[in-house]
């Protein structure tokens, strides 16, 4: 995607499997909202190819299957809590479920009767989740949803968006900031700057293909014994060496080693934009070429 300024997003080729809840994490004007906006047809792209579940944005298919709430969390604010439900009845009748919806909002003692622009911000996030989700998506694409809500009531959709993940087996794509939050909640995730992925794969794996080292360094730059290992991010302060690496075998000398946490991995990569990417076997997509691709299969 290329806009008047430059290329927002450039290269960016990545599969995200279905089922699996993925985080989007990205430094401001990395890409992430347009990546969003791309995946459900509010945007064409410049060149290139994206699909969802095999379909273009904008199909018919890929519109029955895919949800998507965006951060400004668009409502009408005339509209009663339980016309904006109807709303979403209307429009979706083949898979609306009203219940569900009802159910999502009742949990945060928002009144049916009461008018959107009369709600506080986080009970109209709360009627905006239970727009997307009583849609019964495939697909729930959600651009920092929660970014305006205060903890309690962040921690409160978080656990409803899992349990309802959970049950309905519902793919998940959610661009944030909160990278703590994230560790909790994801399993999959897709990191982009400069509009390009520099990592992406399962929490898990992308954990365990690296490596924390720490230890006391003679001399200056990168000690020789870590040297043919790939260096994503190095915090030298004095004497003392703090790396994190992607190991090319084991890693000799005497330094204490330790697997980074999420926090730690996405933030080496975030001040470090330089460092090699990594894309792991079930994030890339078969015989891939430039351009966006599919954002789940």
């Amino acid at each position: 995607m290329r806009y008047r300024r430059g290329w927002a997003l450039r290269d960016c080729s990545f599969r995200l499997p279905a089922g699996r809840i993925c985080g989007l994490v990205g430094p401001n004007g990395a890409g992430k909202t347009t990546l969003l906006g791309t995946a459900t047809h509010v945007l064409e792209p410049t060149e290139g190819d994206l699909r969802v579940f095999g379909a273009a944005p904008g199909s018919t298919e890929a519109v029955r299957r895919t949800a998507f709430l965006a951060q400004e969390k668009p409502l009408f604010r005339r509209f009663t809590v339980a016309e904006t439900l109807r709303l979403g009845r209307e429009l979706n009748p083949g898979s609306w479920d009203q219940r569900a919806a009802e159910n999502i909002v009742r949990a945060g003692n928002v009144p049916l009767n009461a008018r959107i622009g009369t709600l506080s911000g986080g009970q109209r996030t709360r009627v905006a989740f239970a727009l997307a989700f009583g849609k019964r998506p495939d697909l729930l694409l959600l651009d920092e949803p929660m970014s305006d809500l205060d903890p309690l009531v962040r921690h409160e959709l978080m656990a409803t968006l899992m349990a309802e993940a959970a049950e309905h087996g519902t793919t998940v794509l959610m661009s944030s900031h909160m990278l703590a939050e994230l560790e909790s909640v994801c399993d999959y995730l897709v990191v982009i700057a400069s509009g390009g992925v520099r990592l992406a794969g399962g929490v898990d794996e992308l954990r365990e293909a690296h490596t924390l080292v720490t230890g006391v360094r003679d001399g200056e730059g990168t000690p020789k014994d870590l040297a043919h290992h790939t260096v994503v991010e190095s915090r030298p302060s004095g004497r003392q060496y703090t790396a994190l690496l992607r190991p090319d075998g084991p890693i000799g000398g005497p330094w204490e080693t330790d697997t980074p946490n999420l926090e730690e991995l996405l933030l080496a990569y975030l001040r470090t934009p330089e460092a090699p990417p990594l894309i792991t076997p079930s994030a890339q997509v078969p015989g891939q070429a430039h351009g966006i691709r599919a954002v789940a299969a």
